[in-house]
């Protein structure tokens, strides 16, 4: 699938994917990157922590997809952070963007 960009600006980026809008906002980028990286540093596949925070074995895959529309909430969050034995706050940028 190709990835269009139709806006970017400062706080969302639009796009379009097979005629499927999904609207990504730049926090919520940056807190599934953040996830993913904290994620791969443990050495936790998308397996592992799914099963760890008792979601779908594909949850955490749909999140990290630029395809899905899958995204994380608060509680999700909570759980990844036990689960990676770190902060919540750790999946947040320092300042807002």
């Amino acid at each position: 699938m190709v990835q269009v960009p139709l806006l970017k600006n400062k706080k969302r980026c639009l796009f379009v994917y097979d005629n499927h809008r999904d609207l990504i906002t730049e926090i919520e980028e940056y807190i599934i990157s953040k996830v993913k990286e904290i994620r791969i540093e443990k050495g936790v596949s998308q397996l592992a922590l799914s099963q760890k925070i008792s979601l779908s074995s594909s949850f955490i895959s749909h999140v990290e997809s630029n395809k899905r529309r899958a995204k994380y909430n608060i509680n999700h969050l909570n759980l990844i952070a036990k689960a990676l034995d770190c902060s919540p706050k750790d999946f947040l940028p320092e300042k807002p963007l």
